[in-house]
């Protein structure tokens, strides 16, 4: 199974995020132990305790010191087998990179580094409020690699306003140089309460153009193929199938447990997802309560989570797993989905419903359209 460890801390606030997270590290320590007596007390939520990938994210899991991640690594050893061919995965901002603490996270298993460098243009790194310089955007790569971390993802934002797509390019072009084998590529989207949103609503910040990210949405797809970049998922790239055994879990329905503030959790039959403040958080767990609330899941909403997962990769929509929810769901849909076959974008090979080139621009509306309501 699967384990998603939430550290809500950043040095400052990225004005499109919408995560949840806190600039004052003050409770960084506390939220350590808090994190590992969840860990403790949520053993038995998976039904098989041998975990296939850790996953840090946030936040900005990078900040963590030493005794911070042994704090928490050691109720995970004490809680769950881990497998050997287990993947751990961290994800670090650029300016947390350095051999001194590329050696920490080898130290405790961490074997895949997910680098949140969004852009290598300066300017664009200022605008949108990120901690880390366009050089070392460059260099956090090369000294992982340096430093023997060979299964490397970065992120990359497009859609970024621009007078052309010139800055786009460039950005793809650095990220093959560099060599890399794993690429999350999301259009900027600004939600209502992050600084962007908030500058939109007042006019002092541009309206995403569609047009404009879906051209530089279809330039990627060409150029990263072209590189022999497979797209496994509608934002994920890698190549010779480095990719993300965690991510991938979610997208094929497996179970995982979520721990720390606003991390969720899926067993199947129900989902849960912890309370979004981190002294609550914390006091909750001194306490030896986990404050979450839980969805038991309807058919609906398993048929619902299965298409809004599984049409988004390479993997396809298994008609099969969906008449197994519900017979008749396919005849309900039947004149939606030939709608889309006649646009192509969508086709139906053995018994998988996939997006074509076209239909990965309209995932989100495709989704939408075959959703029970």
């Amino acid at each position: 199974m699967h384990l998603y460890i939430h550290i809500p801390f950043c040095k400052q606030a990225c004005f499109y995020c919408d995560f949840h997270f806190s600039t004052n590290q003050n409770l960084k320590n506390e939220m350590a132990f808090a994190i590992a007596k969840e860990i403790e007390i949520q053993k038995y939520y998976l039904k098989n305790n041998n975990l296939k990938s850790i996953y840090f994210g946030g936040g900005t899991p990078s900040l963590l010191k030493e005794s911070e991640f042994e704090i928490i690594f050691k109720s995970i050893q004490q809680n769950f087998n881990l497998e050997n061919d287990i993947e751990i995965t961290l994800e670090a901002n650029p300016d947390d990179i350095n051999p001194n603490n590329l050696e920490v996270f080898k130290n405790f298993g961490i074997n895949r580094l997910s680098i949140g460098l969004q852009s290598f243009h300066e300017p664009h790194l200022k605008m949108m409020n990120r901690a880390h310089s366009e050089i070392e955007s460059e260099n956090a790569v090369k000294i992982a690699k340096n430093s023997g971390f060979d299964n490397l993802s970065i992120d990359l934002i497009y859609g970024i306003p621009a007078d052309n797509h010139q800055i786009w390019h460039q950005d793809l072009q650095k990220a093959v140089d560099l060599g890399v084998n794993h690429i999350s590529s999301y259009c900027l989207t600004i939600e209502p309460n992050t600084v962007f949103g908030k500058l939109e609503k007042i006019k002092k910040f541009p309206e995403i153009d569609e047009e404009f990210a879906a051209t530089q949405f279809e330039y990627m797809l060409d150029f990263l193929a072209k590189n022999e970049f497979e797209q496994y998922e509608i934002s994920n790239f890698a190549k010779n199938k480095k990719y993300s055994k965690h991510n991938t879990s979610y997208w094929q329905a497996e179970e995982y447990l979520g721990v720390g503030p606003s991390a969720h959790s899926f067993n199947i039959e129900s989902r849960q997802n912890n309370v979004s403040n981190n002294t609550k958080y914390i006091k909750s767990l001194a306490e030896n309560k986990i404050p979450f609330e839980k969805e038991i899941l309807s058919k609906k909403d398993k048929i619902n989570e299965y298409l809004l997962t599984s049409l988004r990769t390479i993997w396809g929509t298994n008609l099969q797993t969906i008449s197994y929810l519900d017979n008749n769901w396919l005849n309900k849909n039947q004149e939606i989905i030939n709608s889309y076959f006649y646009q192509k974008h969508l086709i139906l090979k053995d018994n998988y419903l996939f997006l074509t080139q076209s239909g990965k621009l309209f995932a989100d509306k495709i989704t939408a359209d075959l959703f029970e309501v």
